[in-house]
């Protein structure tokens, strides 16, 4: 049995296995045809952190699966509120087939994944996205970007920012983080991408001019500069990110068939402008539909290690 706790416990093998299987369910779903693999399974979605793409993708990705989803806020079940972790991943992994929790602490869902009897999948928590990035790259895939793939990710060091570092050293291209300063990336995380690094090839460049990030790149993302939990740090923010907003000036350093991404939601005027959102509508909408495929895959695929 396998958990998807952070790309980091996945082989470059598996994690193109996992996108291909999705990218097979999304060409079959688009042909009507729908595969239940998981017919009269659960899932468990435990949400500590509210979200619009993580909870219709799980359920409705459950649901095209012949399963059900089961969605538990922090108000509907004892987490948090008295009974230990362990004991709520005792009770649930013992009634459900498969459990995705969204939370704050990372050490949360690695002790729920320890006490649990079936696979936990990582919905976001504060260190780690990793669902997202399986949608990313499957969405450089479709758009035929990964071959010299050079990604440019411009804002906050948070958990998308761990995450393209672990995808990246996983599969080995070339990935250039600008941050401003006081809010670089986690120092273990980034030296464990480091690490990795030195056996797939991949290139990892950490800086503070988001402009020399992003020249010649061929892919342009970033993420909300105030994540969930952080609204009162938000104006500081603001003046601390000056200068770090993707539009169509900045987007001109980049690879002049360069694509911009971004997993949303996106706060216009902040970390990117109206009019570079909207050129590049079609590709990031298709990165927030492919949530949807690419966790089916995933599910899909831990269900099968469990033989």
């Amino acid at each position: 049995m396998r958990h998807f706790l952070t790309l980091k416990d996945f082989t470059k093998e598996e994690i193109l296995e996992i996108i291909e299987i999705g990218l097979e369910i999304k060409k079959d779903l688009k042909a009507g045809i729908y595969k239940k693999e998981l017919e009269m399974q659960t899932l468990a979605m435990i949400f500590e952190k509210s979200s619009t793409r993580t909870r219709v993708s799980f359920e409705t990705g459950m649901f095209q699966l012949g399963g059900h989803a089961l969605f538990l806020s922090n108000r509907d079940i004892h987490l948090g509120r008295g009974e230990p972790v362990k004991d709520t991943a005792r009770v649930i992994s013992s009634m459900c087939d498969m459990v995705m929790i969204r939370t704050f602490e990372h050490s949360m869902i690695e002790e729920f994944a320890s006490y649990s009897k079936v696979p936990v999948i990582n919905g976001l928590t504060d260190s780690f996205h990793p669902v997202q990035l399986l949608a990313d790259y499957m969405t450089i895939k479709e758009y035929g970007m990964e071959k010299n793939l050079v990604v440019a990710y411009i804002g906050d060091g948070n958990n998308m920012t761990n995450s393209w570092l672990m995808l990246a050293a996983k599969l080995g291209f070339e990935l250039r983080i600008a941050t401003p300063k006081g809010y670089e990336v986690d120092n273990a995380v980034l030296r464990d991408a480091m690490d990795i690094a030195q056996q797939s090839g991949a290139v990892i460049k950490v800086m503070n001019d988001p402009k020399e990030a992003v020249r010649g790149a061929t892919m342009v993302t970033t993420d909300t500069w105030a994540s969930m939990g952080q609204e009162g740090e938000k104006e500081q923010r603001i003046k601390d990110f000056k200068g770090f907003m993707v539009d169509g000036l900045m987007m001109c350093l980049a690879d002049r068939d360069a694509k911009f991404l971004h997993c949303l939601p996106a706060y216009r005027g902040q970390e990117v402008s109206e009019e570079l959102l909207e050129d590049h509508a079609d590709i990031v909408f298709s990165e927030a539909e492919n949530r949807l495929h690419a966790q089916k895959g995933l599910m899909v695929w831990l269900d099968r290690q469990r033989g």
